[in-house]
C-alpha cells in the first residue's frame, strides 16, 4: 500500500511535470499543476485500490495514471479564443 501511494505520487508529479514543460502557454502556473497531479494520482489509486482489493499494484498505478491525466487535462486552456466585436 505504501509502495502504491509513492508510486502513484511519483506518476502524478512527472505527468504534471511533462505537462508543465510540453504545454507552458495553455496551463496555470506550475504551482498549481504540479501539486494538482499529485493529489489526482493519489485519489485515483485510492479509488483503484478500493474497486479491486490489494494485490493488483499495477493496475493501481494505471488507474492513478488515468485519474491524474484526466483531472490535468481539465486544467488546459482553449488556445486561440477570439472575442467578439460587440464584446
Amino acid at each position: 500500500m505504501v509502495l502504491e501511494a509513492l508510486g502513484s505520487a511519483v506518476i502524478g508529479l512527472a505527468l504534471a511535470w511533462a505537462a508543465t514543460r510540453l504545454l507552458p502557454h495553455r496551463l496555470p502556473a506550475r504551482t498549481l499543476v504540479l501539486p494538482t497531479g499529485v493529489v489526482a494520482a493519489l485519489f485515483g489509486a485510492f479509488v483503484t485500490h478500493s474497486a479491486l482489493g490489494p494485490g493488483h499494484t499495477p493496475l493501481t498505478l494505471l488507474g492513478a495514471l488515468a485519474v491524474a491525466g484526466a483531472l490535468l487535462s481539465l486544467l488546459i486552456r482553449p488556445s486561440g479564443l477570439r472575442r467578439s466585436a460587440t464584446a
